[in-house]
C-alpha cells in the first residue's frame, strides 16, 4: 500500500469531477478566471482587458513590472499606465501572469503552511526555470521568448492546485510523503487539464503535459525542448521532483547542462531581472 492509498483515489476522483465541469476553482483563482473569459470573447478589445484586470492589483502591478524590466524594455521608456504594458506585453503574458499570480496566492494560503518550504522552493524553481526559458529561446532564436517565460512559469501549476485541494483532506496533513507521492504521480496531468480550461495555448499545455520526458535534441526546437533545457539549468530542483536516473541517463542530462551552462552566465543579469519582476 502506498502512502497515500485510498486517500489519492478519493481526491483524485474529486478533482476529476470539478475539471469535467463547473471547476470548482479555489477563490484566488476567480480573477484568472475573470481574465479568461474576457479574453475568449473574439471581439474583446485592450480597454475591456484593462478593466478585467483592473480588479486585482497584484496582476496589474505584476504586469506593470515586466513591462518595464530590462529584458522586455531594453530601451527603458518608463511604462506607466496598465493599457500600454498590456499592448507591449500581449494577451498570452495577461492570461499567463493572472495564472501566477494565483499561483503566489495559493501558496501562501494558511492551508499550506505545513508545506510552506515544498510550496515556496517550487515557485521559485518555477520563477528561474521561466526565466532561463526566455533567454534560452531568444539565444537559440527558434522559439517565442515570451511564450517559453509562460510556459516555464506555469509549468508546476498543477504542483500548486493539488496541493491547495489536498490541504482540506485529513490524510494529507503532516503526512509528506503521501503529499509527495501525489505531486510526482500526478501534478503533469491535473496542471494540463487547468491550463486548456484556463484558455492557455495548446503548445504550452502540451510542453507541461511532457515535461519530464527525456529530450536528446541536439538544438532545442520547440517549446517542450526549451522547458526540458531550461529546468535542466535551473539550480534549486524541489527535493520532491529529482528523480534517479541511471548513469548513462544522468551522464546525458549533464552533457546536455553544460552544452548551456555559458548561456547562463552571460544572461545572468537579465535572469536577475525577470526574477525580480516576476516575484511577488
Amino acid at each position: 500500500m502506498t502512502n497515500g492509498g485510498k486517500a489519492h483515489f478519493r481526491i483524485l476522483e474529486d478533482i476529476a469531477r470539478d475539471l469535467s465541469g463547473d471547476v470548482n476553482f479555489p477563490t484566488c483563482l476567480d480573477a484568472a478566471i475573470l481574465v479568461r473569459n474576457t479574453l475568449k470573447n473574439p471581439f474583446a478589445n485592450l480597454q475591456q482587458v484593462v478593466q478585467a484586470i483592473g480588479v486585482e492589483p497584484l496582476i496589474s502591478s505584476k504586469l506593470l513590472r515586466l513591462a518595464n524590466s530590462a529584458a522586455i524594455n531594453p530601451g527603458g521608456q518608463r511604462i506607466a499606465d496598465l493599457g500600454t504594458a498590456i499592448g507591449r506585453l500581449g494577451f498570452d503574458i495577461v492570461r499567463t501572469t493572472s495564472l501566477a499570480v494565483a499561483m503566489d496566492q495559493m501558496l501562501k494560503s494558511r492551508h499550506l503552511s505545513g508545506y510552506d518550504a515544498i510550496s515556496r522552493q517550487t515557485w521559485e524553481y518555477s520563477i528561474q526555470v521561466a526565466a532561463i526559458a526566455r533567454v534560452l529561446a531568444r539565444h537559440l532564436g527558434r522559439v517565442n521568448p515570451d511564450q517559453a517565460m509562460l510556459t516555464g512559469l506555469v509549468h508546476n501549476i498543477g504542483v500548486f492546485y493539488l496541493m491547495y485541494r489536498a490541504a482540506e483532506y485529513p490524510e494529507y496533513r503532516n503526512n509528506e510523503p503521501a503529499m509527495i507521492e501525489l505531486l510526482i504521480g500526478w501534478h503533469e496531468g491535473i496542471g494540463e487539464s487547468l491550463l486548456h480550461i484556463l484558455g492557455v495555448p495548446a503548445q504550452i499545455t502540451d510542453a507541461v503535459r511532457d515535461q519530464n520526458q527525456m529530450r536528446n535534441v541536439e538544438t532545442p526546437c520547440s517549446l517542450a525542448d526549451i522547458l526540458y533545457f531550461a529546468k535542466l539549468l535551473a539550480d534549486g530542483k524541489p527535493m520532491w521532483q529529482q528523480a534517479c536516473l541511471n548513469g548513462d541517463d544522468a551522464a546525458a542530462e549533464e552533457e546536455n547542462r553544460q552544452r548551456y551552462a555559458d548561456l547562463l552566465h552571460e544572461a545572468e543579469e537579465d535572469i536577475l531581472d525577470l526574477r525580480a519582476a516576476l516575484s511577488t
